[in-house]
């Protein structure tokens, strides 16, 4: 049975519909393959589930939506990774969403991990959302929000109500699982210490019952003919306000970027989508909407590097992709690389051997970096160095070096370049 409550939601007030998936909804009645992709952290990628592949609410929803779409090819793309936020979300996207061509739905999973800075939480999901609105003009989005420990204080807890920003900014569709878990924790119906014992990754219920707090979007907005709240938000269907009014300014950089994009070939009609999808201005002029993350060899490296992968039995975290990397112990090592835009950043392969670098901006003075953690004794990880963030755009100059000095914990010095990242 398809319902809606009085404020136009399905189901439950923590879902919260906006534009909708029409998309979605219209390719119901084809056959052609569809690509779902789902962007996130550890319990995106699977994290205390018996088995990730079959047992996550990523893997519960990709089955769900192969029955709903019976007779289509549905391609599941797994970009989940854990303890990453929005911000390495929007360098990896492209790498790890977009690299096989444009995907039809995309759910984006960050409010566990993003931390309480609100600039950078909203110039991370702001990028993905631009980002992807750019490149993949067609993809639905879906933000979803997962319950722990910090997100069960309320029903919009401070990490939850600043994706929400974007997510009402741009009309995007929200699923606040942590909200419906926070609900039943109140009422007796669930025990959050059975369900996450380790207060973040649920086990094999908690996943199905994210997976049922998804379905039962899915299941009201494609099967049922979509809910009553199209065209709300900057990015809505032309009827919303802010969306008319995003469409209409003349002179504005989405004018001109339908432009380039026709000089460089595309047809007018999709360059007009590409252009009407993007409302003007952003909510931050420094958001991730340019990010990506490079290969390492991008770099110019001294002749103290060599070029390697982790071992079979090194400790390895947070990572399911490529281990191929750039490495010294040398401490006079260094390496320099150039990117255009407002920032720029590393993307190290830490561990218990990591030493401490430091990095020069447009020949600037030299910023020493230690990001030797609780963590690195363990195992090694992706771990991101990002440099300042520039006003205006333009070509960035980096010279990165070993110092030779290493934290108390750490039992090298040692220096693993896994990505360079640029914004």
């Amino acid at each position: 049975m398809c319902v809606q409550n009085s404020a136009g939601n399905v189901g439950h007030p923590s879902i919260m519909p906006r534009r909708g998936l029409p998309g979605m909804r219209s390719k119901l009645a084809g056959n052609t393959p569809l690509t779902v992709a789902f962007l996130g952290g550890s319990i995106t990628e699977g994290a205390g589930a018996s088995d990730a592949s079959a047992a996550s609410w990523r893997a519960r929803t990709g089955a769900y939506l192969q029955r709903l779409y019976a007779g289509h090819p549905v391609r599941c793309i797994n970009a989940g990774v854990g303890g990453t936020t929005s911000i390495f979300g929007a360098h990896r996207l492209q790498e790890h969403v977009l690299r096989e061509g444009p995907v039809d739905l995309l759910f984006i999973e960050f409010s566990v991990n993003d931390g309480e800075d609100r600039g950078e939480s909203i110039r991370g999901m702001e990028g993905i959302v631009r980002q992807c609105r750019r490149l993949s003009p067609e993809t639905e989005l879906v933000f979803v929000y997962m319950a722990a420990d910090k997100n069960l204080t309320g029903y919009k807890p401070f990490n939850i109500a600043v994706h929400e920003e974007v997510a009402e900014y741009y009309g995007i569709p929200s699923i606040d699982c942590a909200a419906m878990v926070y609900t039943m924790i109140r009422t007796g119906e669930l025990d959050w210490k059975r369900f996450a014992p380790d207060g973040y990754h649920p086990l094999d219920d908690g996943h199905a019952l994210y997976a049922a707090f998804v379905q039962e979007y899915v299941q009201q907005e494609i099967a049922c003919g979509g809910s009553q709240a199209e065209g709300k938000g900057a990015a809505g269907a032309a009827t919303g306000a802010k969306g008319k009014e995003a469409t209409e300014m003349p002179g504005t950089s989405m004018e001109k970027e339908a432009s380039e994009v026709r000089a460089a070939g595309e047809s007018q009609d999709n360059a007009a989508t590409r252009a009407a999808v993007l409302p003007v201005p952003p909510l931050d002029p420094r958001s991730y909407e340019y990010a990506r993350m490079l290969d390492y060899s991008t770099a110019e490296y001294s002749a103290a590097f060599r070029v390697q992968e982790l071992q079979p039995g090194e400790p390895l975290m947070n990572w399911r992709f490529a281990t191929a990397h750039a490495c010294t112990e040398d401490p006079q090592a260094e390496f320099t690389f150039t990117v255009t835009g407002q920032g720029a950043g590393l993307v190290l392969l830490y561990g218990p051997d990591s030493g401490i670098l430091e990095y020069s901006l447009n020949g600037g003075p030299y910023t020493e970096i230690n990001l030797f953690d609780d963590w690195c004794p363990g195992a090694y990880r992706p771990v991101l160095a990002l440099f300042p963030v520039q006003t205006e755009r333009g070509v960035l100059q980096i010279a990165v070096r070993n110092t030779g000095r290493r934290d108390s914990r750490s039992t090298g010095n040692g220096l693993r370049v896994l990505g360079l990242l640029c914004n």
